[in-house]
């Protein structure tokens, strides 16, 4: 723990690509435990295996983390008092640490190749025996030791491991946590290239960033013996930890991608919102206690504790998520929704060429028949640009013989009008409908299909009003040339 009693909590990704959902949650823990401590937030990049090592996953994390808006207090590209942050710049750190344990008799070099560990591992599984090392270079003598590595022999380190000890740990959310020492490896601790493996960087890291509490997830709980072990050789006190649940598929197996979407940036493509998806990760494990569902992230902060996550795995229900995205679009005001809107087609067109009255308009047209943001675009595609193209099974359906002339009567109805009010223009339809003698129906299917390309959508009159009286009329003459039959 450290000595000030701040509360100090790190997320500390590999950069190994997109930020998991399992991790935008190991963030959203720590952040949120944070901010309810008045505590510091660091980002710290782990990324001392340099074959996973992807490039631009870094900045893929922080832009990530800016889009669901966690932001950290320390970090790379923010810097702070106990930087540097990426693993990779603090080799020197983790030489001279583990070369405090070879000089008290805490950890030892081990030469062996690994040819020769894979015939030990294919022995010890035919007698049945867990993996471990066989701790044969345990056995060297210093004279043995100095001559290797005169003759250019490769090294990694590894931790020694007491024999027949008990290794116990409090865990805030599974209580006391207990190995037998005789089951764990000598972890190799060092690797041959000068770079440090999780354990030794992660232990030393922590323990000079003084982390306060290590909130991660489950599949670390079996590797917390030897990082106890290293804080013991050290001579230091443990933070305190906290091991969150498993993220379950429905069919509470291990969430992957076999199943689904894993990534953040997935969710992101498909438009749905931060806040919705910060608040369903919210309650994957943890419980509010009372009945409320949706939270925004201020209110997370207020009421989040690690005492009421759950030790069970959590399922991940998409259709939960579809719901809460809808709901946190509903509650969204005009003005929020045309910021999103305008970035959106920026992202989209590489432009936007319309002004806030515009889209305002589309706003109140589209609202109710929308559950992500991105339907705006994608659904109401035919606001920002004419159709291209004419939905087949539409045509076949509203598109009769005769329809090219009346639409012609429409487009020449339309042309007389003052301005391009939705009153307007039903009135004219409905004027041309009785010159023709036909239902407004047999008017209205095919002006749908001329001006939108689709079938459905909000009221036609509503999208005439909204892209004009004239680009109704040029969208008319465009499907009469372009739709034959």
């Amino acid at each position: 723990m450290n000595q000030s009693n701040t509360v100090r909590v790190r997320f500390a990704p590999s950069p190994t690509g997109f930020l998991h959902v399992g991790g935008l949650r190991t963030a959203l823990y720590n952040y949120l435990f944070a901010r309810k401590n008045n505590g510091v937030f660091i980002l710290r990049i782990e990324d001392t295996d340099r074959s996973r090592y992807v490039e631009g996953a870094v900045e893929n994390l922080i832009e990530t983390l800016h889009w669901v808006g966690l932001v950290y207090d320390e970090g790379p590209k923010k810097g702070g008092a106990k930087g540097p942050y990426v693993q990779s710049e603090r080799l020197d750190l983790y030489k001279q640490h583990a070369e405090m344990l070879l000089q008290s008799g805490k950890a030892y070099r081990c030469f062996c190749t690994s040819e020769r560990l894979d015939e030990m591992r294919k022995q010890q599984e035919k007698a049945k025996i867990s993996p471990k090392y066989d701790r044969t270079c345990l056995k060297l003598t210093p004279a043995q030791i100095e001559q290797n590595l005169k003759n250019g022999l490769p090294a990694v380190i590894r931790m020694k491991v007491p024999d027949g000890a008990k290794v116990s740990f409090n865990d805030i959310i599974r209580g006391n946590v207990e190995f037998e020492s005789d089951r764990l490896d000598d972890q190799v601790i060092m690797k041959s290239d000068g770079y440090p493996t999780y354990h030794l960087a992660n232990v030393v890291d922590d323990h000079l960033m003084e982390i306060s509490h290590v909130i991660r997830g489950e599949e670390w709980l079996s590797s917390t013996p030897k990082h106890v072990l290293l804080y013991q050789f050290f001579g230091w006190d443990l933070p305190q930890f906290a091991h969150l649940p498993l993220l379950l598929n429905p069919d509470r197996s291990k969430l992957s991608k076999r199943q689904g979407d894993v990534a953040v940036e997935d969710y992101r493509k498909k438009g749905y919102l931060p806040d919705a998806l910060v608040n369903f990760v919210a309650l994957l494990g943890w419980n509010p206690g009372t009945e409320q569902e949706l939270f925004s992230l201020e209110e997370l902060v207020t009421q989040f504790s690690l005492d009421r996550v759950n030790k069970s795995g959590a399922v991940f229900d998409h259709k939960k998520l579809d719901w809460m995205n809808f709901e946190h679009l509903r509650k969204k005001t005009d003005a929020e929704v045309l910021s999103i809107l305008k970035k959106l087609l920026v992202e989209k067109y590489g432009k936007n060429n319309f002004n806030d009255d515009y889209l305002s308009k589309v706003i109140v047209a589209m609202r109710e028949r929308v559950s992500f943001i991105n339907e705006y675009v994608d659904n109401g595609f035919y606001f920002f640009q004419p159709p291209t193209e004419y939905d087949p099974e539409v045509v076949k359906k509203r598109w009769k013989p005769e329809s090219a002339a009346e639409l012609t009567a429409l487009a020449d109805s339309f042309k007389q009008l003052p301005d391009s009010t939705k009153e307007g223009f039903e009135q004219a339809l409905h004027r041309v409908a009785e010159s023709l003698k036909i239902e407004n129906a047999k008017l209205i299917h095919p002006l749908r299909l001329a001006v939108s390309g689709v079938g459905g959508g909000p009221g036609v009159f509503d999208i005439v009003s909204i892209i004009g009286k004239d680009e109704t009329i040029r969208r008319i003459q465009n499907a009469i040339e372009t739709i034959k039959g």
